[in-house]
């Protein structure tokens, strides 16, 4: 599990830096986006994706250390 968060860290803060670097002018289909309301569909989507990512780095590294534990009992 150790691992797993260790890679969603390695892949989530230089996104994190570059966002809180950004320029303060909007870009203008991030403007559009922003009156149409639909920025909040965008935002939730990337939500979701990064959930379900998470969830699978999880799930995976349950399985692997499964795996690991019984190669570990068969020697």
């Amino acid at each position: 599990m150790r691992n797993g968060l260790l890679l969603l860290l390695a892949l989530v803060l230089p996104v994190w830096q570059a966002l809180a670097q950004a320029p303060t002018a909007q870009p203008e289909m991030a403007e559009v986006l922003r009156q149409n309301g639909k920025i909040y569909v965008v935002v939730a989507v990337i939500v979701v994706v990064l959930a379900g990512l998470l969830l699978f780095l999880i799930s995976l590294d349950r399985k692997l250390s499964r795996l690991e534990k019984e190669v570990r009992e068969e020697r």
